[in-house]
């Protein structure tokens, strides 16, 4: 029986894709942003492992579509950056890659045209010229790792990872975080169950032998050590929000119970705020007064914000798309995001200190 007629039945082509050291020698890594990336990733260490009482915000667009108000949104943060360094440490929120429940745009490494032409050379060269933009501008960034490729090819220009909810419970990517160099938060299960993402954090604490690519390209078996930095993110799930003090002190027992610090991030969007960015303040506001009356274990937040409020459709014709605006959740605008930051600035300036006290 010929082979042909057992393998790749369903496989239309194989592309050739240029390897990790071609990509990044087309887009080399360059002092500044070495130095962004690097001090970025100390710092956050430093604040889980409780060396520094600052909290760290993963904030910025739901995913990145375009460049160009893209980078508008990073020189906005960077200001604000500097305004609030001496209680918060901002991350820049760059998604590339959006995880399909069934169907819909890939994200910008994908289909970076936005037309179902998946021209995935391109978008991974764009990427990685997009945080190296961001990173010359003194902004960390953080990303969620979906494709296990993706981090040969880009994770040098990232300071923070996370594993979603619908991959923490995979083995490839608990594997896959073993290995990273960044931090990385794990999120909740889409139906709120905690206990995935503090196996995941056990996990990936844990040395790990895998399939993977090397630098050059090549098939080769990744050996790992473990990632010592591994968290909790809570999204909340199943309908239900779990950013309340009771869901939180309960999270914390549970990582203590497992061996794991009781380091927690609320991301305040998805189920948090039930998709509903009006609601991201008051989820914020609610953890900010959790710390200010005491809670020591959430040491992170997150939040869905653009130029402007909301989202939109992707058009035939993307010149018609709003600048600015998030083509997949809807996000809050710039305005909300600095009342957003100053306000948990101000209450949280004098009482963060007291943590490491």
């Amino acid at each position: 029986m010929p082979q042909r007629i057992l393998e790749n039945l369903n496989v239309r082509a194989f592309d050739r894709m240029p390897s990790p050291e071609e990509v990044h020698a087309r887009v080399p890594l360059t002092r500044k942003g070495a130095d962004t990336v690097y001090r970025k990733r100390t710092e956050i260490k430093d604040i889980l492992d409780r060396h520094d009482p600052r909290l760290f915000l993963v904030v910025g667009p739901c995913s990145i579509h375009d460049p160009i108000g893209g980078l508008d949104y990073a020189r906005r943060l960077r200001a604000l950056a500097d305004e609030v360094s001496d209680t918060l440490l901002l991350v820049m929120r760059v998604y590339f890659e959006k995880p399909r429940t069934a169907t819909g745009w890939k994200g910008f490494i994908n289909d970076p045209r936005m037309d179902d032409s998946f021209e995935i050379e391109e978008g991974m060269g764009r990427a990685r010229e997009f945080l190296l933009e961001v990173a010359e501008l003194g902004m960390p960034t953080a990303t969620e790792a979906l494709d296990p490729i993706g981090p040969q090819y880009l994770g040098d220009l990232v300071t923070w990872t996370a594993i979603g909810a619908r991959t923490s419970e995979s083995q490839t990517h608990r594997e896959m975080a073993s290995g990273l160099s960044t931090p990385v938060g794990f999120k909740n299960a889409t139906d709120g169950d905690v206990e995935v993402a503090i196996n995941a954090i056990r996990s990936a604490a844990s040395p790990h032998s895998f399939l993977g690519i090397n630098m050059a390209g090549n098939t080769a078996v990744v050996r790992t050590g473990g990632n010592p930095y591994g968290h909790t993110v809570l999204r909340g799930g199943g309908g239900r929000p779990n950013y309340d003090s009771v869901s939180v002190a309960m999270v914390e027992r549970a990582l203590v119970k497992a061996g794991l610090a009781p380091n927690i991030v609320v991301d305040c969007s998805h189920a948090n705020s039930s998709k509903d960015p009006t609601l991201q303040p008051l989820v914020m506001a609610d953890c900010v007064t959790q710390i200010r009356e005491g809670n020591r274990s959430i040491v992170g937040l997150m939040v869905e914000s653009n130029i402007e409020a909301g989202n939109q459709p992707i058009l035939a014709d993307l010149n018609q798309l709003r600048y600015g605006c998030s083509v997949t959740d809807a996000c809050v605008d710039w305005g909300t995001t600095e009342e957003m930051v100053r306000s948990a600035r101000s209450i949280l300036r004098e009482v963060l200190p007291r943590r490491l006290a």
